[in-house]
């Protein structure tokens, strides 16, 4: 969910990718929100076509033999398998923190305007949030398993170790 350290893990796991695999695309869902102009909302069905988009996206670039580092807000457990069985590799990390640290973290300042009823269909307050069913690899982001580095590390080596 928002603060749970996507883009920060996932820039760390893709510069070090980077340095043996250049073909790694770093893709990122908010900023993938603005380059398709915020069409599509963040309610249920917003987030479902924009969920869809960005999967299309990984499988067109996984098709031109790229890797992908993905770092989304992931709540549609049928986009979920339509990855696992579409991509040449697939590989989902669930950045598991519990909210009462994301509405501490609150970068964004989602959580406090939900709080304050000036904010909606937000993932964990007004939308469920669905733990992923079956990740490859869980990883608690609440700062008890170590910093972002250690986190990214982590995925990494599990990387690895399936190559």
């Amino acid at each position: 969910m928002s603060g749970a350290g996507k883009t920060t893990i996932g820039r760390l796991v893709e510069a070090e990718l980077r340095t043996t695999r250049p073909g790694t695309v770093y893709l990122d869902g908010d900023l993938l929100r603005e380059v398709w102009g915020e069409q599509t909302g963040h309610d249920i069905a917003g987030r479902e076509v924009n969920a869809g988009r960005i999967s299309r996206m990984c499988a067109m670039l996984d098709q031109q033999g790229l890797d992908v580092v993905s770092a989304v807000l992931s709540i549609f457990p049928d986009w979920q398998a339509w990855n696992r069985a579409t991509f040449s590799s697939y590989f989902e990390v669930f950045l598991d923190a519990p909210m009462d640290v994301l509405r501490t973290r609150d970068t964004k300042g989602l959580y406090a305007a939900a709080a304050a009823g000036h904010e909606s269909n937000v993932v964990g307050v007004d939308i469920p949030f669905p733990r992923p069913a079956a990740p490859d690899l869980v990883l608690d982001t609440s700062g008890a398993a170590g910093s972002p580095v250690v986190l990214a590390a982590a995925i990494l080596d599990r990387i690895r170790e399936l190559r």
